[in-house]
C-alpha cells in the first residue's frame, strides 16, 4: 500500500469507495433507508467537489486500486474516514488516520474531532478518540445515529 494526494481525476474512484463502504459495510448498523439517504447511487459529484476543495485527502492504493481515503481540515476535524469493503481489516484505515495525524501535528494541531459512524466508532475508540457525545443527524429526511468524537495528543 501507499499513501498519496488526492486528484480530481480520482473523484469517480473516491465516491465509488464511499457508497461501497457505507452500503456495504454499514448494512449491519443502519437501514437501506438511512444508507441510501447517506450513500445515494446517483451521488452529486459537483457537491463532492465542493465538500472536498476546503480538505487535504490522501489515498491508500493498492495495487493501483483505490483501497481507502481520509479527508480532514486544518482545525483537526476528521471529514472522511472510508475504506472499500475488500480492504477491511488490513491496516489501511489506522495508515490514513496515522498520515492525518502526523500532516496536523506538524501544523501544530494537536487536538483531533470526527462525527463517527456506529461503524467506526469502535476504530475511532481504539485509536485513542473518546466520545464527547451521542448526535442525531439528519440526511435527505432520514435520522441517524453517530458520535462526536475526540482525541488529543499530549
Amino acid at each position: 500500500m501507499h499513501v498519496r494526494p488526492y486528484h480530481d481525476a480520482d473523484l469517480d474512484a473516491l465516491v465509488g469507495v464511499f457508497t461501497a463502504s457505507v452500503h456495504g459495510l454499514g448494512a449491519l448498523h443502519y437501514t437501506l433507508e438511512q444508507r441510501s439517504a447517506w450513500a445515494p447511487h446517483a451521488a452529486d459529484l459537483d457537491a463532492w467537489r465542493q465538500r472536498l476543495d476546503p480538505l487535504e485527502t490522501r489515498l491508500a492504493m493498492v495495487g493501483g486500486t483505490l483501497a481507502g481515503f481520509i479527508s480532514w481540515a486544518a482545525n483537526g476535524q476528521i471529514e472522511f474516514l472510508y475504506v472499500a469493503p475488500g480492504y477491511g481489516r488490513q491496516g489501511i484505515a489506522s495508515t490514513l488516520l496515522q498520515h492525518a495525524e502526523s500532516a496536523l501535528v506538524a501544523q501544530g494541531i494537536h487536538t483531533f474531532s470526527t462525527a463517527a459512524s456506529l461503524v467506526a466508532q469502535p476504530f475511532f475508540a481504539r485509536h485513542g478518540f473518546h466520545i464527547v457525545e451521542e448526535q442525531r443527524v439528519e440526511r435527505r429526511g432520514v435520522t441517524f445515529r453517530r458520535y462526536a468524537m475526540q482525541k488529543t495528543l499530549a
